[in-house]
C-alpha cells in the first residue's frame, strides 16, 4: 500500500475511533422496571456508578445536645427563625451548617462575628430564607421527600453556593440564519438539558413557580381547546419542545433513563408508569413552590454578582438536589440525625 493509499484508511480509523470515542465500554447492567418486551430498563454502567458514589463525602454527625435549657431567642440577641430550638440545639445546627455550607469561610461567611446580631451581612438574610424553605420542604413535601427529607447539605454539599442553580435566560427572537432559528431561546446548547439545543431555558416557564401544562401527547384525535381546564389538547413544536428538554434535565439531574418513570410505548399513559413518576409529578410541584415562595422573592437581598445574567435571583431544580442520583446523597437520610430541622418554623 502506498503513503496515498494510507491516507483515507487513517482517516477513515481516526473517525471511527472518535465515534467510539462516545460509547461506552461494556460490560453494563440492566434492570427490568416492567412488562417484559416494552423495554423497561435501566441500563447502569457500574464504573460511572462507582464513581459517582465515591464523590459522595456524607460529614460527620455532630453529637446531640444535652436535653433541656433555654430556648435560644432567649439567650442570643436578634435570632427569627430556630428561636424554637433550646440553646444547645440551635448550636448544634449552627455548627453543623458551618461545615455544610462554609467550611472554609466558617461563621464569618454569614455573620459579623464583632457583633453576631447584625443583620447587613446579605447571607444571614438569605440562611434565614433557607432554614425556613429546608423546613417547609420537611414537613410540607413528604409527598416527594419521604422519611428521607433533606438538610442544607443535600444541596449544598459543603459549598457555599450549589454547585447546580438555574437562572433565567432572556427570550431572544432573531432571523432565520445559516445557525437557525433562535426564537424561544431555540438552537443554543445548554449544559443543563444534555447539552441539546432544543430551548436553551425551559425552566422559567415549567420550573419558575408558573403551573404551566408539561403535557405535550393529545388525548384524543384531532385535538382541540378544552374550556374545562382552559388549556389545550395539543402544544406547539416550541412548548414540546421545552417539555422534552425538562424531562432531559431531569434524567440526566438523577442519572436515570426515562423509563424509570415512563412506559415508552405509552409515555402519558400513568396506569402504565412506574411508582417513580408519581413522585417525580410531586417533585416538579415542589420545585415550583420553592421558586415562586423562597428563592425568587430574595432577589432585593442578593447584591449583583449573585445575580443572574438579567438580574433575577438562582433559582433550583431536580439536578440541585439530586446531583446525578436517583435520591440524593444516594438516599443517604442525614435529617434523621438532624430533627432540629424538621420542627414547625417560627414566624
Amino acid at each position: 500500500m502506498n503513503r496515498a493509499s494510507r491516507i483515507p484508511v487513517a482517516l477513515a480509523a481516526s473517525v471511527a475511533a472518535f465515534g467510539l470515542a462516545a460509547c461506552e465500554r461494556p460490560p453494563t447492567k440492566s434492570q427490568q422496571l416492567g412488562y417484559r418486551g416494552v423495554g423497561m430498563e435501566q441500563v447502569k454502567n457500574p464504573r460511572t456508578d462507582a464513581k459517582a458514589l465515591a464523590a459522595i463525602k456524607l460529614p460527620d454527625v455532630v453529637p446531640p445536645a444535652d436535653p433541656g435549657g433555654r430556648k435560644a431567642s432567649e439567650v442570643y440577641k436578634n435570632v427569627k427563625v430556630l428561636g424554637d430550638l433550646t440553646e444547645g440545639e440551635f448550636n448544634r445546627v449552627m455548627a453543623a451548617v458551618t461545615e455544610w455550607v462554609s467550611p472554609e469561610q466558617g461563621c464569618a461567611y454569614c455573620h459579623n462575628v464583632e457583633k453576631m446580631e447584625d443583620d447587613s451581612p446579605y447571607t444571614k438574610t438569605v440562611a434565614r430564607r433557607m432554614f425556613q424553605m429546608t423546613r417547609h420542604i420537611n414537613e410540607t413535601w413528604k409527598s416527594h421527600v419521604g422519611a428521607t427529607g433533606v438538610t442544607c447539605y443535600t444541596c449544598h454539599a459543603g459549598k457555599p453556593v450549589p454547585q447546580n442553580i438555574w437562572f433565567s435566560q432572556k427570550d431572544q427572537t432573531a432571523p432565520w440564519r445559516l445557525a437557525g432559528y433562535t426564537a424561544g431561546n431555540q438552537n443554543r446548547a445548554n449544559q443543563h438539558i444534555g447539552s441539546t439545543s432544543m430551548t436553551a431555558d425551559p425552566f422559567t416557564d415549567l420550573l419558575g413557580g408558573a403551573k404551566s401544562e408539561i403535557r405535550v401527547q393529545a388525548t384524543k384525535a384531532l385535538p382541540m381547546a378544552d374550556s374545562r381546564i382552559g388549556t389545550p389538547q395539543s402544544a406547539s413544536i416550541q412548548a414540546t419542545e421545552k417539555t422534552y428538554a425538562l424531562m432531559i434535565h431531569m434524567s440526566d439531574g438523577l442519572g436515570v433513563n426515562c423509563t424509570f418513570c415512563h412506559n415508552s410505548r405509552a409515555f402519558g399513559a400513568w396506569s402504565q408508569s412506574t411508582p417513580q413518576r408519581t413522585s417525580a409529578w410531586h417533585g416538579i410541584r415542589m420545585v415550583r413552590d420553592l421558586n415562586a415562595a423562597f428563592l425568587t422573592p430574595l432577589q432585593p437581598s442578593y447584591p449583583p454578582h449573585r445575580l443572574g445574567p438579567h438580574g433575577d435571583a438562582p433559582k433550583a431544580f431536580c439536578t440541585t438536589c439530586h446531583q446525578g442520583q436517583a435520591k440524593p446523597l444516594a438516599g443517604a437520610q442525614m435529617l434523621k440525625s438532624y430533627l432540629e430541622l424538621n420542627k414547625a418554623s417560627i414566624k
